[in-house]
């Protein structure tokens, strides 16, 4: 019989040991996953579930990185416009909430919603998703974390952010859910890119399966050009109690649409909280007449067709008969003898009236269409719409007497300040843009460059003479427009008015022209009174901001 030694036996127990503590730990390890699988597959099958419906019910926001918009500078510094966001979000999953009564009244004032309306989606015993509250704030995340009530979860989504809240909203839009339960862009820039936005145009991947990325675009709004404008209409609103007011500024030379904006606007991180009217977008998609502001136009052909000059003449009554109507100035007074600059000058109905007499309708009326009045722009905005201008049509010679003069016609701002950078760049019609990468575009000549430059000089002596707009050391031209607003129920007009200011400095090499307009200002003034003192700052700080130098040598100048 064989022996075993001491130190043997006890050999053979401690490998014993050994080999069923390892096989313990295993059976132990093995266990856990099992434990751990069952409860991630069955127990909390409700909230994995209800993360794949978050994801759809977000339209895929967490598998597209939107691209983002920017603004820029002078300096062609890129400042983002709009941008991706992550914020908490409130949910429920029904399927877990024990009492719908007790935690609805928990939760509703912690998350400003109904407590009925709270009860009603929790009290659901097969749902596996309710959404509660998005872009949830610091102070309601902290309560809901402290109460850890059973079915009720945070998460963080991937919501668009616009860094700068009203500005430039109505060119911006902002995104909303659609019909297919997906998130798209909805008016602005975000609706008219939303392929490119949204990673639709090209399939460019980012390097994980199944994550798309959008394209960014860069517009040609200046920001502080943009916040500058918005100030001053905001403040010209307030002052005189207004329904609107709209300021736009365009490059003349390349077509560049610097600044857009319009008060009131918006706040497109809470869009829900406006009527649908606010996200119009007035600059392009409203059609107004013009009133006065429409002189040098009727100038330009009249000047560019050979039948006029500035210095032509003529007898100002105060008023002119045609057809069965009697036209009179604005101001009901009597002129005599007056050139087509002191038309200008003046503002005199009866002289816009004889300057479309001499040149005839048809002349008239294609140079109107040259100008662009009665077609889009063409501008790479959503929803443009074409002036109406179908009284050119017309037999009436009383028709084309009110055309004359902006009434009887209708046009978009947009279209308007397009018209008269044609002016100031020496008669070139150019497409608008509103992508920096977007290349000037000819759409054609439209007048002389001669007649460019003598309309421009009669549009600076309106300014020097009437002083409002008037600077010591730089020639601006512009020109006003007070036009009363139709009455579309019963016809003719109301005794609400629209000023309109365009104008363009320094008038011998122009860097910007500007649009400034006013819709029913209290008691309405005229647009001396309103828009033109507006013009002049914005004028004065487009100037500063560029450093301009002067173009008008005066004595002071040189002292």
């Amino acid at each position: 019989m064989m022996r075993f030694t001491k130190r043997q036996y006890f050999s053979d127990v401690w490998f014993s040991v050994k080999f069923w503590s390892f096989r313990l730990f295993f059976v132990f390890i093995f266990g856990s996953l099992l434990a751990n699988i069952f409860f991630l597959q069955v127990k909390k099958e409700s909230l994995f579930s209800s993360f794949v419906h978050v994801r759809a019910d977000d339209g895929g926001s967490s598998y597209v990185k939107r691209g983002l918009i920017y603004f820029t500078d002078k300096n062609n510094n890129l400042i983002p416009a709009v941008l991706n966001k992550d914020y908490p979000i409130i949910f429920a999953v029904p399927k877990e909430v024990k009492d719908p009564s007790y935690v609805a009244k928990i939760l509703a004032p912690i998350v400003n919603k109904d407590q009925e309306f709270l009860e009603k989606i929790l009290s659901k015993p097969n749902d596996l998703f309710e959404l509660i509250l998005e872009k949830a704030n610091d102070y309601q995340v902290s309560q809901i974390r402290a109460l850890n009530l059973e079915g009720i979860y945070i998460r963080f989504q991937n919501f668009r952010f616009y860094p700068y809240g009203n500005l430039a909203a109505h060119l911006l839009g902002f995104l909303a859910p659609a019909e297919d339960g997906t998130v798209k862009g909805r008016y602005g820039l975000e609706l008219e890119f939303e392929k490119k936005l949204s990673g639709l145009s090209k399939e460019s991947e980012s390097g994980k399966e199944g994550i798309k990325e959008g394209e960014s675009i860069v517009t040609t709004i200046d920001h502080a050009i943009q916040a500058e404008a918005e100030k001053i209409v905001s403040s010209l609103v307030k002052e005189w109690q207004a329904d609107e007011g709209l300021a736009i500024v365009q490059d003349p030379w390349s077509g560049k649409i610097l600044a857009m904006g319009v008060y009131p606007s918006f706040d497109p991180n809470n869009y829900s909280s406006y009527k649908i009217e606010n996200f119009i977008n007035p600059a392009v998609q409203l059609l107004y007449e013009p009133g006065s502001v429409f002189k040098p136009i009727t100038m330009a052909a009249g000047i560019d067709s050979g039948k006029i000059t500035p210095q032509t003449t003529y007898y100002d009554a105060g008023y002119v008969k045609v057809d069965d109507r009697i036209i009179r100035n604005w101001d009901n007074k009597s002129h005599g003898l007056q050139t087509m600059t002191n038309v200008i000058e003046k503002s005199l109905n009866t002289g816009s009236v004889f300057a479309e007499r001499i040149m005839g309708h048809s002349i008239f009326a294609q140079y109107l269409r040259n100008f662009g009045f009665g077609e889009k722009t063409g501008i790479q905005l959503p929803g443009e719409i074409s002036g109406n201008i179908r009284n050119l049509n017309s037999k009436k010679d009383v028709d084309f007497a009110t055309i004359s003069y902006g009434q009887g016609i209708s046009v978009t701002p947009i279209a308007l300040i397009n018209a008269f950078s044609a002016i100031a760049n020496g008669g070139v019609l150019m497409k608008p843009l509103i992508l920096a990468d977007e290349k000037p575009q000819v759409i054609r000549r439209v007048i002389k460059p001669e007649t460019a430059r003598q309309v421009t000089e009669m549009m600076v002596s309106a300014v020097d003479v009437n002083k409002i707009a008037h600077f010591e050391n730089y020639k601006v031209a512009g020109k006003t427009g007070t036009a009363f607003i139709p009455d579309f129920k019963k016809g003719g007009y109301t005794d609400k008015v629209i000023n309109t200011y365009i104008g363009f400095a320094p008038a011998s090499q122009p860097k910007f022209v500007i649009l400034i307009r006013l819709t029913n200002p209290a008691g309405s003034p005229l647009a001396g009174q309103t828009v033109v003192p507006a013009f002049r700052k914005l004028t004065e700080f487009l100037l500063n901001y560029y450093g301009v130098a002067p173009d008008r040598i005066t004595e002071n100048t040189l002292d």
